[in-house]
């Protein structure tokens, strides 16, 4: 057995002292810290340094193991103190869980052994002790960021959203599917795939098709997989990753990013799925202000001042809704000078879907009944005169503008018939046109995008510090 106050620095099983050890109560962070001032209890606890005090009579350390944004205090006796105890090293103290005797914290680790697991060179350890870095500074290191303040805060909270979002749909009845990441099709029609290809070539096809024997790409969207499930189960939804082949630097752009779809089966009403799109939204957003308070504090102090009235405001009114026409006419007499066209049968640019929700007061704004042209092949006809126009929707939020895209599908075989025809697209989507030849029903659903969620939420400004590893044009570092 090791006399106490021994710094181990040595790992493995043949350890006396690992073996005598086994039996303490091993807890989080968050745990220790969530326990009462009486509950005096031996535990081990493992985690990351994030300071150091040694004075002349006491050792002070602060840890953390990413479970809560607080740091757990562990005082100890000075013969504890080694040299490879540092900022950034990871340590594993076994101890007394006791009530503090300072203001700051409620309870603190009286150590009785530290193990250091893993040492810290904190010359080139490229973030400092008490040093706020910037975003760009931190984006140059996504192997490394996680261990930021800003960071890990961000990834709680995006975890604690991921989950509140799951939950949202399975109280709702939904079945997740997992629709694919590789796939034949281009869902949103506008070319910007990333096309698939084995790098293996030997022993080749036999044909020009390439590995599938179809050209294949990275998915766009889960939608066209979800209408198939809408086929059998009347509420579906999947999240998981998107591809853009866009070449956009800007801050609201990515080459892969996450994606919240759902379909709604037997419904003809763009209204129900506005609803839905306005219910999750704000049950989302209701869930991360309670459950993730003291990260969401930490962004809107340090990160994004001003944002909590702003993302407490979002879940309070009702949102308003406007066609495509009405939203036309505002940017036409708008006092201001728009850099892309406001006439009727423009797409909406981002300038545009600001100013529209800044018009409205910066409430959330549901622009509806875009024209025919805009849209995908799949959008349902409104067959409404002159100015033809779709059942789409678009959701335009403060600060990013649009959030949510969805409308009605085309369910009428002969009217989706003579679009595929005009575009070319028949051979294509025969497979969607058996959709609407075996027991179809009037759907419609939606997708929102995850990342500009968080930016919307948390007030950041670009959307490669809501990811953990950003992927866009000319970097794809890890």
């Amino acid at each position: 057995m090791l006399a106490a106050g021994k710094v181990v620095t040595r790992l493995g099983s043949h350890c006396p002292w690992h073996r005598c050890h086994r039996s303490l109560s091993r807890i989080s962070v968050r745990e220790a810290l969530s326990s009462h001032d009486e509950d005096t209890r031996k535990v081990k606890v493992q985690g990351w340094v994030r300071s150091v005090r040694d004075q002349k009579e006491v050792l002070f350390l602060h840890i953390n193991d990413g479970s809560s944004l607080q740091n757990l205090q562990i005082v100890a006796e000075p013969s504890l103190r080694h040299s490879s105890i540092s900022f950034g090293s990871a340590v594993e103290v076994s101890g007394a869980l006791v009530s503090s005797v300072g203001t700051k914290q409620s309870v603190e680790v009286k150590a009785e052994e530290i193990r250091v697991i893993g040492e810290c060179d904190t010359k080139d350890f490229p973030f400092k002790i008490k040093q706020r870095h910037p975003p760009e500074y931190v984006r140059q290191f996504p192997h490394l960021r996680c261990r930021t303040n800003t960071f890990g805060s961000l990834l709680r909270i995006r975890s604690e959203a991921t989950a509140a979002i799951h939950e949202y749909f399975k109280s709702h009845g939904y079945v997740h599917i997992h629709t694919p990441i590789i796939t034949s099709n281009d869902c949103e029609g506008a070319g910007e795939l990333f096309q698939v290809e084995a790098g293996n070539k030997d022993p080749a096809p036999e044909d020009d098709g390439g590995f599938f024997g179809v050209p294949a790409f990275l998915t766009v969207s889960g939608q066209l997989h979800l209408e198939v499930m809408s086929g059998a189960f009347t509420r579906v939804f999947t999240f998981g990753p998107t591809f853009r082949a866009e070449n956009s630097q800007s801050r609201r752009h990515l080459a892969e990013f996450y994606m919240v779809e759902a379909e709604i089966s037997f419904t003809e009403s763009l209204e129900d799925i506005m609803q839905v799109m306005e219910d999750l939204f704000k049950r989302t957003t209701s869930a991360l202000l309670s459950k993730c308070a003291e990260d969401l504090a930490f962004f809107f102090k340090y990160v994004s001042p001003g944002q909590k009235d702003k993302s407490e405001q979002l879940i309070k009114n009702k949102f308003t809704v406007m066609s495509y026409t009405e939203a036309i006419e505002i940017l036409r007499k708008a006092p201001v000078t728009f850099q892309y066209s406001t006439e009727w049968g423009c797409d909406l640019q981002t300038e545009h879907e600001k100013y529209l929700v800044r018009y409205c007061g910066d409430v959330p704004v549901f622009v509806i009944n875009y024209p025919y042209d805009l849209k995908p092949f799949y959008t349902r006809d409104n067959e409404d005169g002159p100015q033809r126009t779709v059942s789409a929707v678009d959701l335009l939020v403060p600060g990013i503008g649009e959030l949510f895209g969805g409308s009605l599908r085309e369910e009428r075989l002969h009217i989706l018939e003579s679009r595929l025809d005009r575009l070319g697209l028949t051979d294509m989507y025969q497979w969607y046109l058996d959709l609407r030849k075996f027991g179809p029903v009037p759907h419609g659903g939606f997708g929102m995008g995850f990342e500009r969620y968080l930016q919307c939420i948390l007030g950041v400004d670009n959307i490669k510090d809501v990811i953990p590893f950003p992927r866009y044009p000319y970097s794809c570092l890890l």
